[in-house]
């Protein structure tokens, strides 16, 4: 008598990561069309039968409705309750569009930086609308190497070289440890159809060039697994900065200069990071929080510093003071 067979390696790879993930209560994917997110797609349907999968049509590439709902479609072939989010405003749900010009109105960041703020406004009032208790999300450890080098290039702090958690409030990857070739296999074996978004191949953006160019490049002359050994330099970043985090005070409206001077630099970089986007309500950068640690650490009489949204910062009487003209 023959033995049982299993599922193909690709296939139970994913369904096995996509299983640990999973919450007690109601669950979705988010669905672009593409090969990590189809997979992730098709390990959930078979885990959790007639869970939602929740596809974001940006409407920033001609055809991109129809698109959406090919990918829809899939989902919903494979047994799951698919639904679009359109970024131009859903009649149904008003809220799901509020943010949707954000991919538009020329903020920092590039279009990929609007297209993700969009991405997530949506996918947070469906997972509020439907009470779902997670949203899965199908980042790969090729995505978190990319962005491991992205934040190197940029000269970024460690919680940015941290990379994506695998657990943040709603949001779950629980595809970050497998590679983006496991899931384009994982499709093949379910007979899924990829989408081939064009923007993944524009060099244009920088991503792109990390993914087609660079990170080739470090494996052909450093040798295989540099992309894991990224991925593996972002979990252990991950766990110096939650430590750091864990030790920064939180820092009253008016902070004393003599106890910032007392804190360790990296503490005190975190609490006045920290402190400023209290104020503002805004992200700050490493450039402005270096300025705010020179109103303590080299102090020569120099003027306020600006921060993002008009907010100033001026060192007085021993104190930090936080005004908006």
């Amino acid at each position: 008598m023959g033995g049982v067979t299993g599922p193909p390696a690709a296939t139970a790879a994913v369904r096995l990561a996509v299983r640990r993930a999973l919450p007690d209560g109601p669950v979705a994917a988010a669905v672009s069309g593409g090969a990590d997110s189809l997979a992730l797609a098709a390990a959930l349907a078979f885990e959790r039968p007639g869970a939602y999968a929740l596809v974001v049509d940006h409407g920033l590439q001609p055809g991109s409705p129809d698109v959406a709902a090919r990918a829809a479609d899939q989902c919903r072939a494979l047994g799951l309750d698919a639904e679009v989010l359109p970024a131009g405003g859903n009649p149904e749900h008003p809220a799901a569009g509020d943010s949707t010009t954000v991919a538009r109105d020329g903020r920092p960041g590039g279009p990929e930086a609007a297209a993700r703020t969009v991405r997530y406004a949506l996918l947070a009032g469906a997972a509020t609308r439907l009470g779902l208790d997670a949203v899965l999300l199908g980042h790969t450890l090729d995505d978190q190497a990319e962005t491991v080098l992205l934040g190197l290039a940029r000269g970024s702090g460690a919680r940015a070289l941290a990379g994506m958690p695998a657990h943040r409030d709603t949001y779950r990857r629980p595809l970050l440890h497998l590679d983006r070739a496991t899931t384009r296999a994982a499709c093949a074996e379910a007979g899924l159809t990829p989408w081939q978004d064009p923007h993944n191949s524009d060099p244009a953006y920088a991503r792109v060039r990390v993914r087609s160019t660079v990170l080739p490049l470090l494996e052909r002359e450093l040798g295989p697994g540099v992309a894991a050994a990224l991925a593996r330099t972002a979990a252990q970043l991950r766990e110096d900065a939650d430590a750091l985090d864990a030790l920064t005070p939180d820092l009253p409206e008016r902070p004393e200069v003599a106890a910032l001077a007392e804190l360790l630099p990296a503490v005190r970089a975190r609490a006045l990071k920290r402190w400023a986007e209290g104020r503002t309500g805004r992200a700050v950068t490493a450039a402005h929080v270096g300025a705010l640690r020179a109103l303590v650490e080299r102090w020569h009489g120099q003027g306020p510093v600006v921060l993002p949204g008009g907010a100033a910062v001026e060192r007085r009487e021993g104190r930090l003071a936080c005004r908006r003209d």
